[in-house]
């Protein structure tokens, strides 16, 4: 029978000792798992951080985007003037050079 209980007390410090192994693999797992969930944490708060960042950066290139265009439009229409008071000035002068000949031409005609 003194066999039985020293085998009996054998199988109870291994059961302990794996017990008291499993605990230290837990504990383990435990730190490993708060670590993780620190990392997500501060993931998340700069994933928030970013998202809004983008979102002001989105309107800033939507306003920006918008102003541009508003320059070229007024440059197209500034543009397309400036050609039709070019035609009109180079009209007028011809129809200034061609007068011009005629009186000329009346004045000698006159003499």
């Amino acid at each position: 029978m003194a066999s039985q209980g020293a085998s009996l007390q054998s199988y109870n410090n291994e059961l302990v000792k794996c017990i008291e192994e499993l605990r230290e693999k837990r504990e383990e797992l435990n730190a490993s798992l708060v670590a993780e969930e620190e990392e997500k944490a501060q993931i998340q708060k700069d994933v928030a951080i970013l998202t809004e960042r983008l979102s002001r950066v989105n309107e800033s290139l939507a306003r920006r985007t918008q102003s541009r265009n508003e320059f070229d439009k007024t440059i197209q229409e500034t543009e397309a003037a400036y050609m039709k008071i070019l035609e009109s000035t180079q009209t007028l002068l011809h129809v200034l050079k061609r007068e011009s000949v005629n009186l000329v031409k009346k004045k000698q005609s006159s003499s």
